[in-house]
């Protein structure tokens, strides 16, 4: 339905649940316009404080044979923005047990990485860019605090609504400090009561729940809840070399079961406020509470293994979120989302066993550990501000600002070790990113400029040797790092006809370093390195899109993007002295020259497939070696471990049940290609090590009950062939498994 009221000049309209929300302002008679093709429009007069009401319009008498209505979704508006952005209507997928990693893992230019099963840790690596380089967000707040009790593999896709990929170019609303750009997971339901509960079950004694629920009552007064939890024992079978413990007899390309794997956690999201008030389109304090428990089976490579190695954590995270439209005056809207994360993290080696992946040990009688004898509890004590405000000047000239602040100041003790003095020192940083930007509208032209200053401040303690010490003598002193720099950019989209436009955008971005990359994660899998340098990009983006009707039912939309990064002091992974940990460190300079690609068709709301690949050629420009004149053996090399041609295809056929036509019945296929590729330099060694071609099919039935789709079985087969399927530093995935899922929503 189309909502205006004339006297404000402004409208609206409803979602297709028949729900909207128009702040206006304080006037004490409006009238309220609302129609819909078929329909006998109505007027409604709405009072101050009149915020909450119902309309029900009468058919009209009128027959029209054929209507065609021409409007663009929310998604279509996003997607049609100057940025390289794509999105995910998670929607679509809520019948699956997809997580929210594993759905932007079929999203073209983009690739998850694991290092196993359920719970992992995982990456996000985006036309090249991987990890942090990448920001995350939900609802346009920056997930950099959330702990490993909240990650994207562990999120179910039912949280959220639409998933927002922008690539190299972010907006200022985000207020990233993204390299390799931005991801914005909306999860928002304003506004009537909703309900989505679903369970699945899987192989591997793998358990997923959900439950999503709002409350909105006539005044205004809301209630959410987000609850979630997932459990796997983790035991698939991967193929590895093992030694005997004894004897050291050797057996080559062995197959056998993690047997240290085990993961599971528990979270619930509570959020309780009102909507639709004069002082606040929405106004929630809200709670997250959760915690996890993650055995560690092996290190950074599979050659290390674990028995008894393990890390628990937990989120308590209070939070605020304010949004009011037309503050002020018209056109004046302002967004406020500010929380701070109690959380505490633990990584627990206390067994003093040496393994194998047969399973067998030795054990030893003194204390120790399987890699290092500890107890390590720490609190990283972190927070995040941030503000929006978006001013509409009139239809042709906008305004926009954002400041997002965060702050981190981790505490630690070995719970074996009180005297030891690392564990006392401080480990502190706090970073601002602060964006301004303009945008022009006008007929088929779009174009946003925007500036933004990066502000860093890093203190800890560093180690030296006094002089006249002994040898061995070590002594710790303060040390501050400080960075502050401009960025900048713009973005612009030109529609040379209605289904026909072109993109073209451009920034200087930079990546500030993590509190994990300066500090580590604890003794996980990741070393701390606090001289690592914030790391700078030049982004550059083209595209064009096209899409096209056939007679009346088929739709073509065709996709190209190019891309180039020219990075420097590009931060990456690589394995430490003893190859067990992964240290982040810098690489002076890196380029990415690249092309993503995308073709999908659709036959009415029948049949949908479609295909995308990306081929991108990162290399190390980085030409002498540590200052001297000695040209780099590695000088133009591809950048190791990075997949740089990859691809999906898809596609999904849905028809009225045999049984009852009141029913759907839907097939859906998926199919994952990732090419061979370097785990090393290629230029060193003799023996080029690689990560074979990876191919993975995907096979899902839905059955779902009623129209709209209220009830829900789904049954899934992924990795259906069996195929060995590699991530960092060749740590094997999960093989063939099935998963059956239950859901209902109302």
């Amino acid at each position: 339905m189309t909502i205006w009221i004339p006297e404000i000049s402004k409208g609206t309209t409803t979602n297709p649940q028949g729900y909207f929300s128009l702040s206006t302002p304080t006037k004490s008679k409006l009238n309220l316009k609302i129609s819909f093709v078929g329909y006998i429009p109505q007027t409604r007069v709405i009072k101050e404080n009149n915020s909450f009401f119902e309309i029900e319009l009468e058919a009209s008498a009128t027959a029209l044979e054929e209507v065609n209505l021409s409007a663009k979704s929310r998604i279509q508006q996003i997607e049609a923005l100057a940025y390289n952005v794509d999105v995910v209507d998670a929607k679509k997928l809520h019948h699956t047990s997809l997580d929210i990693g594993h759905a932007l893992d079929r999203v073209s230019g983009i690739r998850v990485r694991e290092s196993g099963g359920v719970g992992s840790d995982m990456q996000l690596s985006m036309n090249g860019f991987r990890g942090n380089q990448v920001k995350v967000f939900i609802d346009g707040i920056p997930m950099e605090n959330f702990g490993s009790s909240f990650q994207l593999n562990n999120i179910p896709i039912n949280l959220a609504e639409r998933i927002e990929v922008y690539k190299g170019v972010v907006p200022v609303g985000l207020g990233a400090d993204a390299l390799g750009g931005a991801i914005n997971i909306v999860t928002k339901r304003d506004f009537g009561n909703h309900l989505d509960v679903s369970y699945s079950y899987g192989s591997f004694n793998t358990h997923r729940s959900n439950i999503n629920a709002i409350y909105t009552a006539e005044s205004g007064f809301t209630a959410r809840i987000n609850a979630f939890q997932n459990y796997s024992d983790n035991d698939y079978n991967i193929d590895v070399d093992v030694a005997d413990l004894e004897t050291g007899e050797y057996f080559p390309n062995q197959e056998v079961q993690r047997f240290n794997d085990e993961y599971h956690n528990e979270t619930i999201i509570v959020n309780i406020g009102v909507v639709n008030k004069s002082y606040a389109d929405k106004l929630l304090l809200g709670f997250t509470a959760g915690q996890n428990y993650n055995e560690i089976q092996t290190g950074a490579r599979q050659v290390s293994v674990y028995g008894n190695r393990h890390r628990r954590g937990n989120i308590l995270m209070p939070s605020l979120k304010y949004q009011k439209e037309d503050l002020f005056i018209q056109g004046l809207d302002l967004t406020l989302n500010a929380n701070y994360n109690f959380g505490k993290e633990e990584v627990i080696d206390t067994v003093n066993r040496r393994y194998n992946w047969f399973g067998e040990f030795i054990e030893y009688d003194s204390p120790g550990g399987e890699l290092n004898y500890t107890h390590l509890e720490f609190q990283n004590n972190n927070g995040i501000a941030n503000a929006n405000i978006n001013y509409t000047i009139n239809d042709t000239h906008k305004l926009a600002a954002s400041n997002v602040y965060t702050t981190f100041d981790r505490k630690r003790e070995n719970l074996l070790s009180e005297e030891e003095q690392i564990y006392s020192q401080p480990q502190k940083t706090t970073k601002n990113i602060a964006g301004i930007g303009y945008t022009f509208e006008k007929e088929n032209w779009s174009i946003t400029t925007f500036l933004k200053n990066y502000n860093q401040v890093t203190t800890f303690e560093e180690a030296y040797r006094p002089v006249g010490s002994e040898y061995g003598t070590v002594a710790y002193r303060p040390k501050r790092n400080t960075f502050n720099d401009l960025g900048y950019g713009a973005a612009a989209t030109y529609f040379l006809t209605d289904n026909f436009q072109l993109k073209a955008s451009f920034e200087k971005s930079f990546r500030l370093p993590e509190p994990n990359e300066l500090f580590g994660d604890g003794g996980v899998l990741l070393q701390g390195n606090n001289s690592l340098r914030p790391e700078t990009s030049y982004n550059y983006n083209f595209g064009a899109g096209y899409f096209f009707r056939i007679r009346k039912n088929h739709q073509v939309n065709l996709s190209g993007n190019g891309f180039y990064r020219d990075a420097k002091d590009f931060i990456r992974p690589r394995l430490n002295q003893n190859q067990v940990f992964q240290v982040m460190d810098n690489l002076a300079d890196v380029t990415n020259l690249g092309l993503e690609a995308e073709a999908r068709y659709s036959y009415k709301d029948k049949l949908s497939a479609g295909a995308n690949l990306t081929y991108q050629n990162l290399r190390n420009n980085t030409r002498f070696e540590n200052g001297q004149t000695r040209e780099s053996i590695v000088y133009r090399d591809r950048i190791p471990n990075i997949p740089y041609l990859y691809g999906n295809a898809d596609a999904t056929y849905t028809f009225d049940s045999p049984f009852n036509s009141k029913n759907r019945v839907s097939f859906g296929y998926n199919l994952l290609y990732v090419h061979s590729f370097y785990l090393y330099w290629p230029s060193l060694g003799s023996t080029k090590l690689e990560v074979p071609e990876q191919i993975a099919h995907d096979l899902s039935l839905t059955y779902s009950f009623g129209k709209k789709d209220n009830f829900q079985f789904t049954l899934e087969a992924r990795n259906l062939a069996d195929a060995n399927l590699y991530d960092n530093f060749s740590l094997q995935k999960p093989g063939r498994n099935y998963t059956g899922k239950i859901r209902y929503s109302f």
